[in-house]
């Protein structure tokens, strides 16, 4: 069972509520950046998709290996177990990677994405970041080109950090397809909290980090603004996002969930 963990309640990532998506980069020590040591359970679970899933959870364009050797180097990799070197570097920390050209159409060089919230990385790599974002088409109108422009002109190793979020009826962090209606109780859903980084890490190259941390869902009721901010952000979706978020049933059933 998921302990409660205050840090997060005391500054949940929907913040205030006034809206569900924004950029939200904030800068942080390049100490704190990718720092956090991959524990046992965690390990396991990457290992177990890259040994019996790998297409599932790796890709990479033909023209990666510059920038994945660059990125090896600054996690110290010396030795390689699988074909793509994004591999090896996923397995020294907890976040999943997404390798991304800093300029033109920035497309996805390579990624390692073991907790993937409803999408598969073989049907993104190669992509340029406008089309990675294209089902969700006011995340692009909203934050499409204003991600664009801040890979563009971000400094070199200067990290950023922001948060996302999504709802979930359980804890599993392996969702490759589409979510299907949830059929459990909302008492027994879960808040999946991203968070990610982003940092040009050289010149040509940037990387996208993916953190994903769990709580549960009925711990708001601790937290009564909590719970009021997140009803506000629920409300002010459009359809776009709520189709991205699970669609408008789902939603209703939150509503009514947290109005009690």
């Amino acid at each position: 069972m998921l302990a409660k963990d205050p840090t997060f309640w005391r500054n949940p990532p929907w913040g205030d509520g006034k809206q569900k998506y924004r950029l939200g980069l904030k800068p942080i020590p390049l100490n704190q950046w990718l720092n956090r040591e991959i524990g046992p359970k965690l390990f396991d679970h990457k290992i177990n998709l890259l040994n019996n899933r790998y297409e599932d959870v790796i890709g990479a364009t033909s023209d990666a290996a510059e920038a994945q050797e660059i990125l090896g180097k600054k996690f110290n990799i010396k030795k390689r177990k699988y074909p793509d070197l994004i591999a090896d570097i996923s397995l020294v920390i907890q976040d999943d990677l997404c390798l991304l050209r800093s300029s033109g159409n920035q497309e996805l060089l390579a990624a390692s994405v073991c907790s993937p919230s409803y999408w598969n990385v073989k049907t993104k790599i190669g992509k340029p970041l406008n089309e990675i974002h294209k089902p969700v088409t006011t995340l692009n109108e909203k934050i499409g080109e204003r991600i664009s422009k801040f890979i563009r002109q971000a400094p070199v190793m200067k990290p950023f950090a922001r948060q996302n979020w999504l709802i979930h009826g359980d804890t599993k962090r392996f969702h490759l397809t589409e979510e299907q209606p949830l059929q459990n109780d909302p008492s027994e859903w879960f808040i999946r909290s991203e968070k990610e980084t982003l940092c040009r890490f050289h010149e040509d190259y940037s990387l996208f980090t993916i953190n994903v941390l769990f709580q549960p869902l009925n711990i708001i009721f601790d937290y009564p603004e909590q719970k009021q901010n997140l009803v506000k952000s629920l409300e002010r979706l459009d359809k776009d996002e709520s189709d991205y978020f699970g669609g408008s049933k789902k939603i209703t059933i939150l509503l009514d969930y947290l109005s009690g």
